[in-house]
């Protein structure tokens, strides 16, 4: 991923102070410290795929409208909490850029297959000599 995209999505970003709970001690009720930054994830013009895992990975965040909501809260000062969004803002954006692994698909051998399924068999008698004791039987 590289760094334009970053750049352009904080270009975008629309913020808005909001006085939130978090730290400030009395201050907290008197300065809106809390950072609401706003990016509209259809303006970022991602690939298809990428903006597949930005809709999974982001969850709750992202509207119906396609704006992606990032809140920040757990600092004492505006400029703090603003930094916090945008980096929070960067790591989705790189995390919705990684690819996830693909899934290698393992087989099972024949002798491996035959063993697992003996060993089911034997399992299966085991709890079936469990059951209850029938009347009329010599035990």
């Amino acid at each position: 991923m590289d760094d334009t995209l970053i750049s352009r999505a904080n270009a975008l970003a629309e913020e808005s102070f909001v006085a939130g709970s978090g730290p400030g001690g009395q201050n907290a009720n008197k300065v809106a410290t809390e950072v609401q930054l706003r990016v509209n994830a259809y303006k970022l013009r991602l690939p298809p795929p990428v903006f597949a895992r930005l809709r999974r990975i982001a969850g709750s965040k992202l509207t119906a409208s396609g704006d992606l909501l990032i809140v920040a809260r757990s600092h004492r000062t505006q400029d703090a909490n603003r930094s916090e969004a945008r980096e929070k803002l960067a790591e989705i954006l790189e995390e919705a850029h990684r690819q996830p692994k693909k899934r290698a698909k393992t087989r099972l051998n024949r002798v491996g297959k035959t063993k697992r399924l003996k060993a089911k068999k034997a399992r299966g008698e085991v709890k079936a000599k469990r059951g209850s004791v029938k009347p009329g039987s010599d035990w």
